[in-house]
């Protein structure tokens, strides 16, 4: 059960009613402090429309950061995200067997990519072999999104789980097909 209420839009200020758009947990909870949610809402709007870092790769990051986490809302959120953006039932069944240290048939530019976002979380930052193999494909400006990128998503899954939001039971069903270990 959440920490703090989830708040509908005929409960916050008529100029921050747009930021429950998405109708989700994460964001009715947020607008407990509107503006604060509006700046946080900001990085992850420009990360998911603007960046232009290529947006199946980016997917990715943001679901080894939710799978390595054991973050069940943000991974499963985000496999549904990830469909409108490429993200395959192979590319899923990938990462699961990288966090493993397992071979996939993932290309090599995502398998870095995996692999930089597992450093991030685990080691508080990309190793110096893992930045460089990825820059051998990415420019600066593709590098900096995907850094902060997963930084910001980071952030997302320790909000999630402090605040004890919910998981709404539409994105529950990921978990039929992708359970996450340790989470029941």
């Amino acid at each position: 059960m959440a920490r703090l209420p989830y708040l509908e839009a005929d409960q916050v200020a008529p100029e921050y009613r747009d930021m429950l758009k998405r109708n989700t947990n994460l964001h009715k909870l947020l607008v407990n402090s509107p503006d604060m949610a509006k700046a946080f809402n900001g990085v992850g709007n420009f990360i998911r429309f603007r960046s232009k870092l290529d947006p199946r790769l980016r997917e990715l990051a943001i679901l080894q950061v939710g799978w390595l986490e054991r973050s069940e809302y943000e991974f499963t959120h985000h496999v549904k995200i990830g469909r409108e953006f490429g993200v395959t039932d192979e590319d899923i069944e990938g990462l699961m067997a990288e966090t493993e240290g397992k071979p996939s048939k993932l290309e090599p530019l995502a398998r870095a990519i995996l692999r930089g976002a597992r450093e991030m979380v685990r080691d508080l930052g990309m190793s110096e072999a893992t930045f460089t193999d990825i820059k051998r494909h990415l420019s600066d400006e593709h590098m900096t999104d995907l850094v902060l990128t997963v930084a910001h998503y980071c952030a997302v899954v320790r909000v999630l789980a402090t605040m004890k939001i919910d998981n709404e039971p539409f994105y529950k069903e990921v978990l039929r097909q992708y359970p996450i270990p340790g989470v029941s």
